[in-house]
C-alpha cells in the first residue's frame, strides 16, 4: 500500500515538472535570440520597434501583388534612401529634421500619383482632375520651400536651401520625353548649396557631410528608377478607370494602407500661401548668389519703370572713391576691397580666379507644378498688358493709340482684337492665340508661340517670328510690302489677297530649308524648293 502512495505521489511530481517545463520553452526561445550584454526586457522593447517599423513599411513584409511593380520599387525607394536621409536629419536635428519629414510626406503624395497612373485613363492636361490628383503633391513640395523662406538667416539656412532647390525633382511626373535628365539637372540646382556645406564641414563635422551625401543618393536611386520605369515619361492605363474615380478610390485607400512614408508622421501642414505680389523696381527681389534675381522678371515692371525716365537709378547706392579698383590699383593686389553691400568687379573677377562655379541655371518649374496667376489686362503709362488668360470667351478688345505698344505674354487659345492703329505689338510663350489688327506703325514680334494666327486688316510693316511652330498670317492690300523675318520656324504660311476683292486668299508657305554652298571661298545660301 506504501508502495502504491509513492508510486502516484511520482506520478504527480513528474506531471507537475512536465508542465513547468512546457510553460518554460517559450521563454527561453525568446531569450535565446537576446544579444550579449542586453537583458530581456530591453530586448522586448527593440522587440516592439521592430514590428512598429514592419508596420509602418511594406517593405518588410511579403512584396504586395496587389500594386503594379513600378509602385514596389518606388517603395522600396523610399524605405531605403529616403529613410536614410531622414534618418540622418533626425540626427542633424533643428529644422533639417522637420524639413526632411516634410519632404518624406512630399514623396508619399508622389507615390500616391503613381498608384492613379496605374488605375486610371490619362486625363487632360489642363482639366480639373489632372490638377486635383496633383494637389497633395504641390502643397507637400510648397511645404518643404515654406520651411526654407520662413527661417532666412538661421544657421541652417544653407541646409534648408540644398534640400528646398532639391525638391523641384519630384516634378519629374510632368516632364516629357526624357525626365531622368529633368532629375539630373535638378541634382546639379541642388549640389550648388549642397558642395559649400561638404566644404566647409569636411574636416570638422562627418555628420554634415553623411547628410549631405544621403540626400543626393535621392536623386541618384530616382534617375535610375525613372530610367527603368519610365523612360520616356509617366505613362497612365489606357484600359483604367475615369481619372475621378480612380482619385476617389486611392484617397478611400489611403487609411486602410498608408504609404510606406506616412504611418508614423503627423498629418501634413496646410497648404502653401498665394503667389507673392509682382515685383517691382521700388522693392528690388531678393538675389542668388551670383547676383542674378531668382524672381520671374516681369515685363510690365519693366515697361513701368522705363517710362519713370532717370528716376528708376534713385534708389541706388553711389560708390566711394576709395572702394574703385581702377582709382586704387592695390585693392587688385592684395584683394583688400573694403567689405560692404557692393560687389565689385575686382570681387567678381578674384571669384572666378579661385576655381568656384558658377550657379547653375536653375531649371524652371514644369508649367503643371506652377499656381496659376489671375489673367491681366491692363494700361500702364502708354504699355498694354495681357497675360494669363486660358480659353478666354469671346475676344479680348483693346482700343489703342498711335503711341500704345502691346505686351501678350502666357496666353492660350485667347483670340484678341486691337482697334486703332498701334505703335508695337509682342507675343510672347503664348498658344493658340489669334490676332486681328487694323494697323501698326512699327512691327509684330512673335517669340515661342505655337499655333499662332493672325489678321492684318490695314498695313503692317514687320513680322518677326522666332521658334514659331504653325502660323497662319492672313494680309490685306496695304500690307503687301510688308518684311517678313523668320528663325527657326515651320509650317508658316501668308494668305494673300487676290486681285481683285471677289478672288480669294492665296496661301504661300514661308520657305524652312536653306541650302549653303562653297563659291570662290565664300559661303552661300539658298532656299531649297520643293517641287511635286
Amino acid at each position: 500500500m506504501s508502495q502504491m502512495n509513492s508510486l502516484t505521489t511520482l506520478i504527480k511530481r513528474l506531471e507537475a515538472a512536465t508542465s513547468r517545463l512546457e510553460d518554460m520553452v517559450p521563454s527561453m526561445a525568446e531569450d535565446s535570440n537576446v544579444p550579449n550584454g542586453t537583458t530581456p526586457n530591453q530586448h522586448q522593447a527593440t522587440i516592439l520597434n521592430d514590428d512598429h517599423a514592419r508596420v509602418a513599411s511594406p517593405s518588410a513584409h511579403q512584396p504586395n501583388e496587389s500594386l503594379p511593380q513600378a509602385v514596389q520599387d518606388f517603395d522600396e525607394m523610399i524605405n531605403n534612401v529616403v529613410k536614410t536621409y531622414v534618418n540622418v536629419s533626425e540626427e542633424v536635428g533643428g529644422l533639417v529634421a522637420e524639413q526632411s519629414a516634410a519632404v518624406l510626406r512630399a514623396f508619399a503624395a508622389e507615390r500616391k500619383f503613381l498608384i492613379i497612373t496605374c488605375k486610371s485613363k490619362r486625363p487632360e492636361i489642363q482639366s480639373t482632375v489632372y490638377m486635383e490628383i496633383l494637389k497633395d503633391l504641390q502643397s507637400m513640395m510648397g511645404a518643404v520651400n515654406d520651411i526654407r523662406e520662413a527661417n532666412r538667416g538661421k544657421s541652417q539656412f544653407v541646409h534648408l536651401t540644398t534640400v528646398s532647390e532639391g525638391i523641384a525633382v519630384l516634378g519629374w511626373i510632368t516632364i516629357d520625353p526624357k525626365p531622368v535628365d529633368y532629375v539630373t539637372e535638378m541634382l546639379s540646382s541642388s549640389q550648388y548649396y549642397g558642395n559649400q556645406i561638404i566644404k566647409n564641414n569636411k574636416e570638422k563635422d562627418r555628420k554634415q557631410v553623411e547628410w549631405v551625401n544621403a540626400f543626393y543618393n535621392i536623386f541618384k536611386s530616382l534617375g535610375s528608377y525613372v530610367q527603368q520605369h519610365y523612360p520616356k515619361g509617366v505613362t497612365w492605363n489606357p484600359k483604367g478607370m475615369e481619372p475621378q474615380k480612380a482619385l476617389q478610390e486611392v484617397q478611400s485607400e489611403q487609411p486602410a494602407s498608408k504609404s510606406p512614408a506616412t504611418s508614423s508622421i503627423a498629418a501634413p501642414p496646410p497648404p502653401p500661401p498665394p503667389p507673392p505680389p509682382l515685383p517691382t523696381f521700388d522693392d528690388p527681389p531678393q538675389s542668388a548668389p551670383n547676383g542674378v534675381s531668382k524672381s520671374g522678371s516681369d515685363m510690365g515692371a519693366v515697361f513701368s519703370a522705363i517710362s519713370r525716365g532717370s528716376s528708376v537709378t534713385s534708389h541706388l547706392k553711389k560708390v566711394d572713391p576709395t572702394e574703385m579698383t581702377h582709382k586704387n590699383p592695390s585693392l587688385r593686389s592684395n584683394n583688400a576691397v573694403p567689405s560692404g553691400p557692393v560687389r565689385t568687379a575686382s570681387q567678381t573677377s578674384t571669384s572666378s580666379s579661385r576655381g568656384k562655379s558658377p550657379l547653375p541655371d536653375k531649371k524652371p518649374k514644369p508649367q503643371n507644378m506652377r499656381t496659376k496667376k489671375p489673367p491681366k489686362k491692363e494700361l500702364e503709362s502708354n504699355k498694354w498688358l495681357i497675360e494669363n488668360y486660358d480659353h478666354h470667351q469671346g475676344m479680348l478688345e483693346i482700343e489703342a493709340q498711335i503711341s500704345h505698344s502691346i505686351l501678350v505674354s502666357k496666353c492660350t487659345k485667347t483670340a484678341i482684337r486691337v482697334v486703332g492703329k498701334a505703335n508695337a505689338i509682342s507675343l510672347d510663350n503664348c498658344t493658340g492665340v489669334s490676332l486681328v489688327i487694323d494697323s501698326l506703325v512699327s512691327s509684330v514680334e512673335v517669340i515661342k508661340s505655337p499655333k499662332f494666327e493672325m489678321q492684318v486688316l490695314g498695313s503692317l510693316p514687320t513680322l518677326l517670328l522666332d521658334q514659331v511652330d504653325g502660323a497662319q498670317i492672313y494680309l490685306a492690300k496695304e500690307s503687301l510690302g510688308i518684311e517678313i523675318f523668320t528663325s527657326k520656324c515651320t509650317g508658316v504660311n501668308l494668305n494673300v489677297p487676290g486681285a481683285t476683292e471677289d478672288d480669294d486668299y492665296t496661301e504661300r508657305a514661308v520657305p524652312e530649308q536653306i541650302k549653303s554652298i562653297i563659291r570662290s571661298g565664300t559661303v552661300v545660301s539658298e532656299i531649297v524648293e520643293h517641287a511635286g
